[in-house]
C-alpha cells in the first residue's frame, strides 16, 4: 500500500486539482485488497492490547512500535515479532507504513495525529482526542482537508448492542421520554504519592520527547508512567480517562449524537483524602445543560470508606443502582442502564423487561478501521474525527468547569437546575466524602458557564476566566498549529 503515501505538497496540490483526484481514485480502488502496514505509537498498557488487537486483524500488518522509552518499545515490538523504535518521526517519514494507532499520553494525541496526517499517514487516535478543545478543532479541520482516515478509540461505538439499544430507546419508545441522563464513573484508585524531590525520568526514556507538547515541569508522584494521567499538564483525569467513554455512549445511545456539546455547564469536585501529588479531582461532579435534556456525571476515585472494596452508590430515587462505570437513562416508563458490554431496560419499579448484551469491541472496532483504510470509505467508521472530538468536549469543559472554581458554594450548584436528581447528587457526593475525613470545604465549584458550540467558546459571565482554558502554551518545536 505504499503507493498510497501522499507527500505535504501532493496532499494540498490534490485539494485544488480536481484531475488529480481521478487518478488517485483509481490507485485506490486497485489497492484496496492490500494489507495496511501498521505501527503503534506507545508502549504502555493500550498501547499493547491495540497491538494484539492490531496483530490479529484481518488484512493489517502489525510492523513497528514506537516509544520514547526503549525499554518498554524493546519488550512490545518483540513480543510481536516487530521493529522497536524510540521517535515516532522514523514512523512518519517511513514510506513503508501506511497508518499509525496513537496509544501515547494524552497530551501527546493531537500533535501526533496532525504529524501523522501530514505525512500522509491514515490514523486511529486513541481516547481523548484532545488535551484542549482548540487542538481538537484542529484534528478535525485537518481531517476534512484530505482523504486521511482517522478513528477514535471509543470502541463502544462498534458494538451492536448499541444499536439495538437505540432502537428500542427511540424507535420502538419502549421506555417513553426521555428526562435525563446519570452517568457515573465510580472506580476506586489509590493515592499515587507524594515525593520530596522531583522523580528523575528512567533511564531509557527520552524524556525530551515524551514530554514534547507540555510544559517541563517538576514530577513529584512516585511513579512515572500511567500516573501522568492526574497531571493537567500531561492528562485529563478521570473525566477523560473513563468519562469519555460513558459520555460518548450517552451522546450515541440517549442523544443520537444529535447534540454535540453542552450549552451550560457547572461542576464542583476535589482531590480529597490522599494529600498526594494528583492535581485532577479524584471526586468530580457536572451537571450538562443541552437543547434536549440535561446529564448529570458522578465520578469518583474514593471506596465506600477507607480499607473497603468497591465504591459507593449514585441512586439517587431511582428503584436501581445504576452501572458503578456507565449510565441511566431516566425516562418517563422506566430507566435503561448501559454499560460497557451490557445493558438493561427496567420499569419504574425497578423490574427488568429487556436486556442487551454486547460484544468483543477492541477487535471490533480496530477491524472497523483497517477495513476503512482498505476501502478508503470514511463514511463507514463508526468513530470518525468530528464524532471523537465533540465527546472529548464534554470531558474538555467538565475538566474546565472544575478548573475555574472556587471555593465551595452549594447554593451556587444547586441553583443552576430545577432537576431533582442534581441535588440528589450533590448530596450523595458531600455524604460520600465523610468516612474519609473530608469535608465540603476542600471541594471547590464553578459558576454556571455558557457554552457556544458553534463557536466552541464560552460566552457570558465568567467567559474570560473559563476561556483561558481552552488552548494550552507550547513548548519549543512541539506546536500544535492552527489549521483553517
Amino acid at each position: 500500500m505504499s503507493q498510497l503515501r501522499l507527500s505535504r505538497r501532493f496532499f494540498f496540490a490534490t485539494s485544488i486539482a480536481g484531475a488529480a483526484s481521478v487518478a488517485l481514485d483509481a490507485r485506490l480502488h486497485a489497492a484496496a485488497n492490500e494489507e495496511a502496514r501498521v505501527a503503534v505509537l506507545g508502549a504502555g498498557w493500550r498501547g499493547g492490547e491495540l497491538s494484539g488487537a492490531f496483530k490479529g486483524a484481518k488484512g493489517a500488518r502489525l510492523v513497528t512500535i514506537a516509544d520514547p522509552d526503549s525499554a518498554l518499545a524493546g519488550e512490545l515490538a518483540a513480543k510481536h515479532n516487530a521493529k522497536a523504535v524510540t521517535d515516532l518521526r522514523q514512523v512518519l517519514d517511513d514510506p513503508n507504513i501506511d497508518a499509525v494507532a496513537i496509544a501515547t499520553p494524552n497530551h501527546w494525541h493531537c500533535l501526533a495525529a496532525l504529524w501523522a496526517l501530514d505525512a500522509g499517514k491514515d490514523v486511529y487516535v486513541e481516547k481523548p482526542l484532545s488535551h484542549t478543545q482548540w487542538e481538537g478543532r484542529q484534528v478535525v479541520n485537518a481531517t476534512q482537508r484530505g482523504d486521511r482516515i482517522v478513528q477514535i478509540g471509543t470502541q463502544q461505538r462498534s458494538d451492536p448492542m448499541q444499536a439495538q439499544a437505540k432502537r428500542f430507546l427511540h424507535d420502538e419508545r419502549g421506555l417513553g421520554e426521555i428526562r435525563f441522563v446519570q452517568a457515573n464513573r465510580l472506580g476506586p484508585r489509590a493515592t499515587i504519592g507524594k515525593r520530596a524531590t522531583p522523580l528523575v525520568p528512567p533511564k531509557t526514556v527520552d524524556y525530551d520527547l515524551w514530554l514534547g507538547p507540555a510544559a517541563d515541569q517538576k514530577i513529584m508522584r512516585d511513579k512515572f508512567h500511567y500516573d501522568w494521567h492526574w497531571d493537567f499538564n500531561t492528562g485529563s483525569g478521570e473525566m477523560g480517562n473513563w468519562g469519555v467513554h460513558i459520555l460518548d455512549d450517552v451522546r450515541n445511545v440517549a442523544y443520537q449524537d444529535k447534540v454535540s456539546t453542552p450549552t451550560r455547564i457547572v461542576a464542583a469536585g476535589g482531590r480529597v483524602g490522599w494529600n498526594d501529588a494528583g492535581q485532577s479531582p479524584n471526586v468530580h461532579y457536572a451537571l450538562f445543560e443541552t437543547e434536549l435534556f440535561p446529564t448529570l456525571i458522578a465520578l469518583s476515585n474514593l471506596p465506600k470508606a477507607p480499607g473497603e472494596k468497591g465504591g459507593w452508590k449514585a441512586r439517587g430515587k431511582m428503584p436501581v443502582d445504576g452501572p458503578g462505570s456507565g449510565y441511566v437513562i431516566a425516562c418517563e416508563g422506566g430507566y435503561y442502564l448501559g454499560e460497557r458490554g451490557r445493558g438493561r431496560a427496567v420499569d419504574l419499579k425497578g423490574e427488568t423487561i429487556r436486556e442487551f448484551k454486547g460484544g468483543n469491541i477492541v477487535p471490533l472496532h480496530v477491524q472497523n478501521f483497517v477495513d476503512a483504510v482498505r476501502s478508503r470509505d470514511s463514511n463507514s467508521l463508526n468513530a470518525p474525527v468530528a464524532m471523537g472530538h465533540d465527546s472529548t468536549g464534554w470531558c474538555n469543559l467538565a475538566n474546565i468547569a472544575f478548573q475555574a472554581g472556587a471555593s465551595y458554594d452549594r447554593d451556587q450548584l444547586e441553583s443552576a437546575s430545577s432537576l431533582d436528581a442534581w441535588p440528589e447528587l450533590i448530596n450523595a457526593m458531600e455524604t460520600q466524602l465523610a468516612p474519609h475525613g473530608a469535608t465540603v470545604e476542600q471541594l471547590v465549584s464553578s459558576p454556571v458557564l455558557t457554552h457556544d458550540p458553534k463557536t466552541e467558546r464560552f460566552v457570558g459571565d465568567h467567559a474570560e476566566t473559563a476561556n483561558r482554558f481552552l488552548r494550552r502554551e507550547y513548548r519549543g518545536k512541539y506546536v500544535v498549529n492552527e489549521v483553517s
